[in-house]
């Protein structure tokens, strides 16, 4: 995905103020119509104009490595899924099940199945 800079980003809203539509913005720019409404977008409603540096993430594993590790030491045929459902009751964490899986691996915990 682009990244466009927080200049580019003023000339969308500057030509959008002096009457631009969308389509003469994106043509002008040479860019996406969709990316000139997402810029529109964001300034409207939270008055951002700068590129997001980097995605937000949870951190889920950092602050809560000793829960997992208690969890898979105590049942260690747990599910993922019932790993995620745990951490939304016990925690209040909604969890997707990849950054579950992505936690257990980091902390090298494996799951036994049982046959």
């Amino acid at each position: 995905m682009q990244s466009y800079s927080a200049e580019m980003r003023r000339d969308v809203l500057d030509m959008d103020d002096a009457g631009a539509s969308t389509h003469e913005i994106a043509i002008e720019l040479n860019v996406s119509k969709s990316w000139v409404r997402r810029v529109k977008q964001e300034f409207r409603e939270s008055g951002k104009t700068a590129p997001a540096t980097t995605r937000s993430r949870s951190g889920f594993v950092d602050r809560h490595a000793d829960w997992l590790r208690d969890k898979v030491n105590s049942q260690p045929d747990i599910y993922l899924r019932e790993t995620q459902a745990l951490a939304s009751k016990e925690l209040g964490v909604n969890v997707s099940l990849m950054t579950v899986c992505r936690s257990l691996k980091e902390l090298e915990l494996t799951r036994k199945k049982r046959h």
